[in-house]
This record gives structure tokens, C-alpha cells and sequence, in this order.
């Protein structure tokens, strides 16, 4: 462990609450962020509480869905991370538990609306923006800076995106260029992106790894994903792009009826600790942390300086706008053809 983790898992230690460290017995955590930093989150609990983590990396669509199955008959206790929008559906459905941490008077606002939006059956954990990474090797001037230039001939089979039935990453593009364009003009533009698109991966981050090792050119992904392979010595460059953007916020969840409630609280109040979120740096995790108190880390990309729409996370979050929405685009994008 470096002098650094040391450091922060001292001081979360301490924030946790007044006889968690005595705590004992088991955790399920379903974790739907990178699985390097799904393992560094799990493992600093474990060290500091006792608690043995029994974790299960997935997309957030697919842990959505593995938690609608089990409704009734919960295997899991917390759905920590992933795009918000899937976390507030699964809210407005009942398969997760009101709980109002104390933690949330040192949350940034917009996690906190984020509860508040869900009827705290959720709560923020970290942001970041939507945009795209290109690998510069392959792709030559002029160097694509917004949505539209996707759509150039040059990029035939040579991007690639999520699918957003699994990956949250996805379905915020999805819901972004309904809330841009309009929804019919949304659906025009990503029936021609198609044409360009080379692979609907299942992971959101997939498609920048891919183009990280020249496997393709262009990945549509949030800007900290492509920032992190731009940290790893990759020749990938960040674009936020001219139109404008969208955003997630992370979020976190206790699934309703879990086996562990106790520990599914404990394991909430100790990841919105500041130290606990200053974990993913560690790990080239760049997401900008939902505790005011955090770092965020210097490589992140500053939400200030990216032009970002006023995400409606309510309406895009609901059950039947995402159902609906998901529907279309299985019809309309899912089945065509190459």
C-alpha cells in the first residue's frame, strides 16, 4: 500500500460510524465502474471494517436488470456506481431502500439533488461529462471536435459506442442527443452514426480501450474514461464536443430487502467519506467526487469549461421514458443492418 492509501484509509476509517470497525459478516456489492477501481473500493472496506466483500463487476444496464430479476428475493445489498439515470428507475420501481446518510451535508448539490430527485433511494456519488476520444495516430486533420463529424465518410467502421441496453454510458448518449437535437432528429443522426459505427460493445468504456490499442479509431465514452487511457501512455485525445454534452452522476444504491442492511449502510456512509472517494484516483479513475471535501483529481476533466446541457435526470431516469426510449432504439438502431 502506498504512504497515500495508507493515509486514506486511516482517515476513513475514522469517519465511519461509532463501532463500524467491530462490524463482521458479509457485504454484497454489485459494482458497475471500472473493475480496478471496483477492487480497490472493495478491498480498502474489507481492511477497514472486517467486513468480507463479495463483489460482482457489471454495466449498469446489466445490473439493473439482474436486480429487477431478483426482486422479491434480493441476492445483493448495494449498487455502488454506474450511470444515475438506471439507479433513479430502479427507485421509482421499489427495488431499492430510502436512506438519508449522514453524510449528505458534505455531498456537492447536484448529488444531493440527485436524492433528493429519487426520494433518497439513491444519492451521488461522482460526475462526468459525455464526449469522445480519438486515437491520434489514426486519425488525421482536421481532428473531429463535435458530435456531427462523426458522421464523415473517413470514419466508415471505424467508431465504436456501447449498446445502451447494457451500458449506462450508452443511454446517457442516447438521452443526450434526444435532449440536443429532438428526439425524431436524435434518432435520424444516430441511424446515420450507425453507418460508421464498427462494434456495439456491452461495456461503456470498452470503445476507448479499442481505440486506445488502434482497434478503432473514435470511442464515444465519458471524458474521464478517455482521459484515464491518455494517463497509461495511450495516444488518445479527449473531445467534449461543440454541441454541447451531457453528464451522469454516479450514483449509489441499497437494493430493498438485501441479506446485509446493516453493512449496506455502513458501506454507504464510508463511500461518501472524502478519503473514500479519493480511492479511484489511485486507480486512473478521473471522475470529478460528489464529497466536497475530496480532491478531485488534476486530470479530470473540468465540468466548468465543457458545455453541458440541463440533463433532465428526472424524466430520462423514469421508468417508462428509459423503457420507451430503449424500445426505439432497439427498433429503429438495434436492428439495422450492416
Amino acid at each position: 500500500m502506498t504512504r497515500r492509501s495508507t493515509f486514506l484509509a486511516a482517515t476513513a476509517l475514522a469517519l465511519l460510524p461509532v463501532g463500524a470497525a467491530a462490524q463482521s459478516g458479509e457485504l454484497v456489492l454489485y459494482c458497475s465502474v471500472d473493475e480496478t477501481w471496483c477492487r480497490a473500493q472493495s478491498e480498502a472496506f474489507q481492511r477497514e471494517t472486517g467486513i468480507n466483500v463479495l463483489m460482482t463487476r457489471r454495466s449498469s444496464g446489466e445490473t439493473f436488470a439482474q436486480i429487477a430479476a431478483g426482486q422479491g428475493q434480493p441476492r445483493g445489498d448495494v449498487w455502488w456506481g454506474g450511470t444515475g439515470d438506471p439507479h433513479l428507475q430502479a427507485a421509482q420501481e421499489g427495488l431499492t431502500e430510502e436512506y438519508r446518510s449522514p453524510m449528505l451535508d458534505e455531498l456537492q448539490d447536484w448529488a444531493v439533488r440527485q436524492a433528493e430527485t429519487s426520494g433518497f433511494r439513491t444519492v451521488g456519488i461522482y460526475a462526468g461529462a459525455l464526449g469522445f476520444g480519438y486515437n491520434a495516430d489514426l486519425v488525421g486533420d482536421p481532428s473531429p471536435a463535435c458530435w456531427a463529424d462523426l458522421l464523415d465518410e473517413r470514419f466508415r467502421d471505424d467508431v465504436q459506442v456501447a449498446n445502451p441496453n447494457s451500458s449506462g454510458t450508452a443511454y446517457t448518449m442516447l438521452a443526450t442527443f434526444v435532449q440536443l437535437f429532438g428526439e425524431d432528429e436524435a434518432f435520424e443522426f444516430m441511424a446515420e452514426l450507425h453507418q460508421n459505427i464498427s462494434q456495439y460493445t456491452q461495456s461503456g468504456s470498452a470503445p476507448i480501450r479499442a481505440a486506445a490499442t488502434g482497434e478503432t479509431a473514435v470511442g464515444i465514452v465519458f471524458m474521464h474514461d478517455a482521459v484515464a487511457q491518455a494517463v497509461q501512455g495511450a495516444p488518445i485525445v479527449t473531445v467534449a464536443p461543440c454541441e454541447g454534452t451531457g453528464y451522469e452522476v454516479g450514483s449509489m444504491s441499497i437494493i430493498a430487502g438485501g441479506p446485509n442492511p446493516e453493512n449496506a449502510r455502513i458501506w454507504y456512509d464510508w463511500a461518501l467519506s472524502a478519503a473514500a472517494q479519493e480511492i479511484g484516483a489511485d486507480v486512473n479513475s478521473f471522475q470529478v467526487p460528489s464529497n466536497v471535501n475530496a480532491a478531485t483529481p488534476p486530470e479530470a476533466p473540468d465540468l466548468g469549461d465543457i458545455n453541458l446541457i440541463d440533463y433532465d435526470f428526472a424524466l430520462f431516469g423514469s421508468s417508462e421514458e428509459r423503457t420507451r426510449l430503449l424500445a426505439r432504439w432497439d427498433a429503429e438502431i438495434g436492428a439495422l443492418g450492416r
